[in-house]
């Protein structure tokens, strides 16, 4: 066996140090994910950082402020919108209520993004615990991911926050097997919220509760599910009904599908958003004033219906083509963005190493504990491999890659795999 090393064993011993009192490894985590984060927004001119309706977020959230209504996200006034989902506009329109359209609004938006993504990062200690990992793993973990500046993007972070406390609910009630009628209905209840953060969520929760129904051996799993599925529909209840009444036309949150079918799918698609840009190959009413023209004159939900028929029929005509941008797709999520090799590798590192994190520490973890994990890493991409690629679609589960990756290394370095004599 191998002496132990001066420098591992006081990486060790600080890990550990950081790790014993909870509050420790959070503050330190925050602190440097929120400063690397926001010291850019520092070099960025002043006048790029009012917000403006540049972007559908932006324009939806103006228009809350302006006249109250959930409208307008294209180059021009299209009414009404089920584009995005409805949680993030909300909040950006207060925040422009309370500042109004300037500066202050804009680095108060950012700052909002950026605090949520330290947050989710500052809780990857307690994360990995609840998970069945150890606080060590969790805690390099969140140092990894609070180094790693990129991008805020949108609602992402939120997302991973709001998905990592769902899976602690689930495991809890997989493990103790006495969930409660109340219990239920307020995680159904929860579940259906998170789903106007992101839609995406839909298919990692019907994959918990599919688990829950394999691995439940109570009488009552049915009535809890359905008690759970329940209050699901009780918070979706109210934006169906309003896009209903809007736009006499059902559909689960956002309407958008169609036009993010067809701007990943058509003659001259690339698997990256990023290179269509540089190209000009995709159409949108946010980009093209015809596109936006036409969405007015038809609506959205029609016009989202013809471009996903366009999407259909390409596909349908083009199925080598559509094959080949689909697995290209995958590739970029989970080997980063091929166009760029540089950030690519360190995509790539994050998921091999987080691979070896899950074949050392999965044989140690209960069934449930397992399910936690590869459900989200299953299920969550599924419609991402269908529509253009975006690096900051995987934020919502690169926690768990983070998570894993922090296990495989403390496995390298924890007291077992030394000799200390």
């Amino acid at each position: 066996m191998v002496r132990v090393p001066q420098l591992v064993r006081v990486v060790r011993a600080g890990v550990d140090w950081f790790v014993v009192v909870p509050w420790r490894s959070f503050i330190v985590i925050f602190i440097l994910a929120f400063c690397l984060r926001i010291y850019p927004l520092y070099q960025i001119p002043a006048k790029y950082l009012i917000p403006t309706a540049n972007w559908e977020l932006g324009s939806i959230a103006i228009s809350l402020m302006e006249t109250g209504q959930f409208a307008n996200p294209y180059m021009i006034p299209t009414g009404p919108t089920a584009h995005l989902p409805p949680i993030y506009p909300y909040i950006f329109s207060i925040i422009y209520r309370i500042y109004g359209l300037t500066y202050t609004a804009g680095m108060v938006s950012m700052i909002f993004i950026i605090a949520a993504g330290a947050l989710l990062y500052a809780m990857l200690p307690w994360l990995s615990e609840k998970l069945g990992l150890s606080r060590q793993a969790g805690f390099i973990g969140g140092l990894a991911g609070a180094l790693l500046v990129e991008w805020p993007g949108h609602g992402e972070y939120l997302t991973g926050i709001v998905l990592g406390l769902l899976l602690v609910a689930f495991l809890r009630r997989w493990r103790e097997k006495n969930s409660t009628w109340r219990g239920s209905f307020t995680l159904g209840l929860a579940i259906g919220v998170a789903f106007h953060l992101q839609p995406a969520l839909l298919p990692v929760m019907v994959g918990c509760m599919v688990f829950e129904l394999w691995w439940s051996r109570s009488p009552q799993k049915w009535a809890m599910l359905s008690m759970l599925v329940l209050g699901v529909v009780l918070a979706c209840a109210p934006w169906t009904w309003r896009n209903y009444s809007t736009f006499h036309a059902l559909f689960f949150i956002r309407s958008n599908f169609g036009l993010e079918m067809r701007m990943g799918n058509h003659e001259g698609a690339a698997a990256t958003m990023e290179v269509m840009d540089t190209q000009g190959e995709h159409i949108h009413p946010r980009t093209h004033m015809g596109e936006a023209r036409k969405l007015r004159d038809v609506g959205e939900i029609e016009y989202m219906r013809q471009a996903g028929q366009e999407a259909w029929d390409w596909i349908r005509t083009n199925p080598g083509q559509f094959l080949s941008l689909t697995f290209q797709r995958i590739a970029n999520l989970w080997a980063g963005p091929l166009h760029r090799p540089l950030a690519a590798s360190g995509v790539l590192a994050l998921t091999v190493i987080a691979s070896v994190g899950a074949w050392r520490t999965f044989p140690s973890l209960a069934i449930p504990q397992r399910a936690s994990f590869i459900i989200p890493l299953a299920t969550y991409p599924l419609i991402y491999y269908f529509v253009a690629y975006m690096p900051r679609y995987r934020v919502p589960i690169d926690w768990i890659l983070f998570l894993l990756a922090g296990a495989a290394v403390w496995s390298w370095i924890r007291p077992s795999q030394w000799r200390t004599d």
